[in-house]
Parts: C-alpha cells; structure tokens; sequence
C-alpha cells in the first residue's frame, strides 16, 4: 500500500508540474544562494589545494544506476571495489590508499559518515546520484568541512537546485545479471513566484555477479523551497531502504585459483549451512542486511548585505536495520544459553545484529566577499545516539527462541566544530589562503559488546569514554603567473580520532590514540586553448596512523594498533585535450610512495598435533615496509566522441599491484589490473518532448579477470623440531567480466 501511495503521489505531482507558473523565471534575481550551501566548505580558483569538479552533464553521463563511489573513477587517485562484483549493493573506494573510514563525506554542507564507523554506506543510499546537481573531491586534508576528520580526501555533494521549469522525467535501465533500475522525478517549477518543489522515487534490483549476492534498493528524494530575491528557505528530505544478501567474506584463494572449480569466480562461502544428504551444499536464504535510512535537511540562506550571506542549517537522520545470518556449531554459553534449556553445548544458529540510531545537529557558515578578501567563518554542532543489540532468533536444539538477546550496549557522540578561512588578494598575482579550525569529540560506549571474553567468562565489556581537542590549521598561496600559467603550494594539519572498532578491538588491551596528518601539497596548473594540465605533489606525513598489525585481543580477533611515523608521498597529474570538434581526452595518473617506518607484524603462533594449542605470538620487524592498499600507480583515461545526437566514451582505469597486509609479500597481495569501458548514447528529438535517450553502457569491454579487494590472516605453526612455517588464510572479491547496462531516459 505504502508504494502504491508514493507511485501516485509521484505521479500527481508529474502531472501538476506540467500547469505551474513559469512566469517568473525571469525576475529571480537573487537565485544564487542556493551555491552559498556549499561555498564554505568548497575550494575555488583560487584555493592552493587538489581537487576536481564533477559536474551534472558529467555525473548523469556514467549513471546507470551504480552506487555513487563509481562515478568517482573519473578522478584522480580513486579505486572502487564492489562486493557483488557489480557496483549495486555493498561498495568501497581508497583515495590516495586511504579508505572509505577516513574520507569526510557531506551532502549540502552536511555531516554523512556515521559517527560511529566514520564510513558511508551507499547502499543506504541508492540512485542518490541521479539526485546529484555536482560534487567535488578535494584530495589530501582539503579545506575545513563539517563532520568527520579527513585524512585522505573530502567528498561534498550538492543536491539538485530547485526546479526553474516544470518538469518530469522517467528514467528506466536494464542489464547483466539481472540488474533493473526505475526512477520517476518530477517538479513543479516556480510557483506564485515563491514556490517549488521536486521528487525522486527509485527502484534498483539486482541479482550480483557473486553467487547470490543479491540487492533490492529502493529510495526517495523530495524537497521544497520558498525564496524571494534575499531569502532561500529548503526543506530537502532523502532516504533509502536495502535488503542485500551478504557477500561480504569474498572466495577464498584456494578455490579462486582452481581452473577445475566450476564457477570458482563467483562462489560465495556466506550463508552456508552445511551439505545435504548428496554432499549439495545448502545456504541459508535469509543472509541478508536490512536498513534503512532517513535524512532531512533544512536550510535558510539570507543575503544580509551585498557582501554578506548566512547559511544555518538543521539536520536529522535516521538510521534502523540489522543483519541476519546463519552460524554454525557455535558455544551456545556465548549466547546466553544453559546447558540445562538446549541439552547441548554447541548448536547451528540464527542470529540478528542490530543497530538503531539517531543522528541530528545544526551547521552554520557566515560568508563575506568584497573586494579582496573572500572569507566564511563556520562550524557546527552533532550528536548522535546509537543502540546496538543482539538477538538469536533460532537454535537449532530447540528451534525459535523468542527473539533471545545476548548484547546491547548504547553510544553517544557529542562533535562540535569552529572554523575560519579565507582567500586574501594580496596583489593581481598572489592570493594567500588561511584556514583554522577546532574540533571537539566526546564519545561513550556503555554496556556490552557483541564478543565473548573468555577470562572473563562473559560477553566483553564496553566502558570507554574518550574525549578529543583538535585543532587544524591550514595555510596556502597562489601565484598566477600569466593568463595560462599558475602555481600554488599548501601545508594542512589534520586529526581524526578512533573509530568503534578500534575501541571494541582494544578492550583489555592497549588503547588506540587519535591519528595526525601534516599535508604538503605543491601544484601547476596550465589553460591555454585546447589544451589544460594540472601537476600536483603531496607529502602526507602520519602520526600514530591507526593499521592492521596482525596482533589478536583476549578473544583472537585482529587488532589495529598505531604506527609512530608513516608517510604517503605522490605525484597527480591530469591532461586534458579538445583535439577536435567532435573528439576530446581527460586523462590522470598517478605514482606514489606509501611506507611504515618501523613496523612490527604480531603472528599468532600454534603447535600440537590438532593445532589446538597456542603458543604465543612471533614478532616480526620490518625496518620500511609499503602501506596495503596503496598501489604505487594508478592511471585513468577517458575519451570522448559527439556529433550531432550520437555520443561514445572510452573509460579506461590502471591500478597496480596492491598489498593485502603491511609486509609487502606478494603471496599476499592483489595482481594489477587494466579495465575499459564503453558508454554509447544517441538523442532523439520527439515532438512534445524535451528529452529522449537510449544509452548503453559496456563494463569491462575486454573481459578482464581480476579482484579489486581482498583480506589477509596469517598465523605460525611451530614444528616438533622448533622451526616456524608461516600458514595464509585470504580471499578476494572478483568483479564482474564483460557486462552490459542499458536506459532510456524520457524527459517532458
């Protein structure tokens, strides 16, 4: 009934956008402050910083209904790893080698990582680039934002500006494996001179290139404006509902690696339950992830002055789902059962992990622009409430349990920020960049955790309170040279601090600390004609970066643990060429050196006959060793073609050999690989229509086998004689070969 209802409404709002006004269009003179939403936390011209535009052309050309990361592969320094191999349900991305955890990520200005994780879950997020006005990526620590510390790169996204002109557009797509996406959108345009508003409702389903890796994603965009030529006041609501099957654990090495293995590349170990009576194996059918997520946002923009501008905005998300899955002989005292209720120790079972949070804040930024000076001072302030609880819906002794729980635990987080920047035209030449800002965390963790503690014969106990002042001062200058020529150089200080995890994992252990970055960037820009260049050299400099160590906590699992002195250094470059009128060329590469400096691996090691019995841990030292993930090279290129209604594009992405842990083996790593590909599209003119395409879009043109991500655990066993042979368990997740997306977009 619900989507019924949202199909309708959708539909009615279609209908009444084609009898709005549109005779003021024309007498909007102050519409420009929809731009001042982002402005405070963007870079310009005139920023001695990395970063890269996307624009709307630019985004809806390569949305085919992928998760939003993907699009990001048109820049430099990204790589993009999909679970299900296809870029719909669960994916990831690394700039500069740094992950997804470490990347600050706002929509309008606004905080999007989870307070928690510091991560952003796309698929909670699905079709939101069709959403999208433009985005850019700010490369390195970027200019002050709000939210999450960035200590690789900020992403800022702004949503589609308030419609002008009445409007609606369907937008349908099929491809490989099944993969199927629906989206309506329609708007009013300007109504009574005030008024407009606009909608999305999205439908993306998808069967996964691994093995039942499944995902039914729905979505939604709505928001509504009131301006006049001071004043913009929007209220934007967003949200997303997944049900994905898991395909988080990747194949194992030993079965990617058999030619013999029918369907080796696309096996999925999560799930199992076990074989039938036939030596079939049986998977569980309901090992899925199910969230949802809700977002609204209201902003008021005043021009105060012809000089001065206000943005105060509000926000409110919230977040509620829970994973399920099948577990096989587990303890059932870690569950909370008695030998005396199941009549056995160790059973099959059925558990849920839930979480249910809140997140809700304020963001502001003052900005002032006359003359020479170009300045904004901002900030905000967030807290977010989280419950995470445990519930063991069957065992299989006794069959359901009534919804059993066996942890809950509660978080709240307090972030607060200040900052101030500006540009300073010192003369026609030179511009001077400062920027400072302070940071304020207060987190809490009570209850318990999700993870048994053996000596404590309890589930772990969480009892942390930390509390964190940072400040992080940025400074910069430009020099343009000529009308073609100019160079900037930039030094930013960065701090981010722990993540659950890294607490949750620490318990009983050594704490983890908070992580700093000093960045030095140095850059060259040239535009002369047909021809643009940027060069750009960073020296990212880490202390007590937060990496796997190989160490286990009192319970063995993996640990994190900070690393005194590590450093990524690296050199971006990007050409651009219009070599004709028909044909243009973007390409970027980069090469860059990322290291740990005195690192040492903890390795759990084991001897007896049944590898029962632990023996302690062996630590090995490495005087300079490569950070995993952080490719030496990486390379993109896109050509394009258009004449009249006819347009090609050729996509083509390099990424060089990537270490699963921080040892540097090859016998633990990810083999370089080299993918095209090929987006065709052809714009029909109908009469009564204002928009008519059909697209097709080729993923990975050459059928390249490859693995885009992966994980590593080691371990020794110790042989009678005293000798240490090191045993690797590790699994990759492969992508998707030759496969086919195609749309045809109506527009009226």
């Amino acid at each position: 009934m619900r989507r019924f209802f949202l199909v309708w409404t959708a539909a009615a709002l279609s209908f009444f956008s084609l009898h709005a006004e549109d005779s003021a269009i024309d007498s909007l003179k102050g519409f420009y402050l929809q731009e001042v939403e982002v402005i405070s936390v963007r870079a310009n011209a005139q920023t001695p910083m990395a970063y890269s535009n996307q624009t709307k052309q630019e985004i809806e050309a390569f949305n085919f209904g992928q998760d939003t990361p993907f699009l990001l592969t048109l820049t430099p320094s990204v790589i993009v790893t999909s679970d299900a191999g296809t870029g719909v349900g669960y994916t990831g991305f690394r700039v500069r080698g740094t992950d997804a955890n470490r990347i600050n990520i706002t929509a309008n200005g606004i905080p999007l990582n989870d307070s928690e994780s510091h991560g952003v879950y796309w698929v909670n997020m699905p079709d939101f680039a069709s959403s999208l006005q433009d985005l850019q990526i700010q490369r390195g620590v970027g200019a002050s934002t709000n939210g999450a510390g960035a200590f690789g790169a900020s992403i800022n996204m702004k949503t589609e500006a308030i419609p002008m002109e009445a409007y609606s557009e369907l937008d349908g797509g099929y491809g490989s494996f099944n993969t199927a996406k629906a989206t309506l959108k329609a708007g009013t345009g300007v109504l009574h001179n005030h008024w407009a508003f606009d909608g999305r409702l999205s439908s993306i389903t998808s069967d996964g290139f691994i093995d039942r890796a499944s995902a039914d994603l729905k979505s939604y965009f709505a928001q509504g404006a009131y301006f006049n030529e001071n004043t913009l006041v929007k209220l934007i609501t967003f949200g997303g509902k997944e049900k994905t099957y898991h395909a988080w654990d990747g194949v194992p090495d030993y079965i990617l690696s058999d030619p013999l293995i029918p369907g080796r590349r696309t096996y999925n170990p999560c799930g199992y339950m076990g074989d039938d009576s036939n030596g079939n194996p049986l998977y569980y059918a309901d090992q899925t992830d199910n969230y949802q997520q809700r977002h609204y946002q209201l902003s008021w923009i005043q021009k105060l002055h012809p000089d001065w501008n206000l943005n105060v905005a509000l926000h409110y998300t919230r977040g509620l789902g829970y994973y399920e899955e099948y577990k096989l002989n587990r303890k059932l005292k870690e569950y909370g059962f008695s030998p005396e209720e199941t009549g056995a120790s160790k059973s099959d079972l059925i558990r849920q992990k839930h979480l249910d949070n809140d997140f809700g804040g304020m963001i502001f930024s003052l900005n002032y622009n006359k003359n020479r000076w170009n300045a904004a001072l901002g900030g905000g302030a967030n807290q977010y409430d989280g419950r995470h609880f445990g519930k063991v819906i069957w065992v299989k002794e006794i069959g359901n349990t009534d919804d059993h729980e066996f942890y809950r635990s509660k978080s709240k987080k307090t972030d607060a920020t200040i900052y101030l920047k500006g540009n300073y035209q010192a003369t026609k030449q030179l511009n001077l960049y400062g920027d400072a800002q302070y940071r304020f965390i207060d987190y809490r963790m009570d209850g318990q955790n999700s993870k048994w503690d053996s000596q404590a014969n309890a589930m772990q106990i969480l009892d942390a309170h930390p509390v964190f002042h940072f400040f992080n001062p940025k400074a910069g200058a430009l020099f343009q040279i000529n009308r073609a020529n100019q160079v900037y150089g930039s030094v930013a200080v960065a701090h981010r601090e722990p993540n659950r995890n890294n607490y949750t994992d620490a318990v009983n252990s050594e704490q983890p600390q908070a992580e700093r970055l000093t960045d030095f960037e140095l850059g060259y820009k040239f535009q002369h004609g047909i021809v643009s260049a940027t060069l750009n050299a960073y020296v990212m400099n880490y202390k007590n970066q937060l990496v796997l160590n190989g160490k286990v906590n009192d319970i063995g699992e993996p640990l994190t643990s900070n690393v005194p002195d590590s450093y990524r250094r690296g050199i971006e470059v990007q050409l651009g060429l219009h070599i004709s009128e028909n044909w243009k060329w973007d390409g970027n590469a980069t090469w860059s050196h990322n290291r740990i400096k005195n690192y040492t691996e903890y390795v759990s090691v084991y001897a007896g006959d049944d590898w029962h019995l632990e023996t302690g841990q062996q630590a090995d030292n490495y005087e300079t060793t490569p950070i995993s993930f952080s490719p030496e090279w990486i390379a993109g290129s896109l050509l394009s073609f258009r004449k009249g209604a006819f347009n090609a594009a050729l996509q083509s992405l390099y990424v060089a050999k990537q270490y699963l842990d921080n040892t540097g083996s090859d016998k633990r790593s990810l083999d370089p690989y080299f993918v095209n590909n090929v987006r065709i599209g052809y714009d029909f003119q109908v009469k009564g229509m204002k928009g008519f395409s059909v697209n097709l879009l080729i993923n990975n043109l050459f059928n390249e086998e490859y693995e885009s991500n992966g994980w590593t655990g080691s371990y020794y066993y110790r042989h009678p004689d005293g000798s240490l042979e090191r045993y690797t368990d590790q699994a990759y997740f492969p992508q998707a070969g030759t496969n086919i997306w195609t749309n045809i977009v109506l527009k009226f």
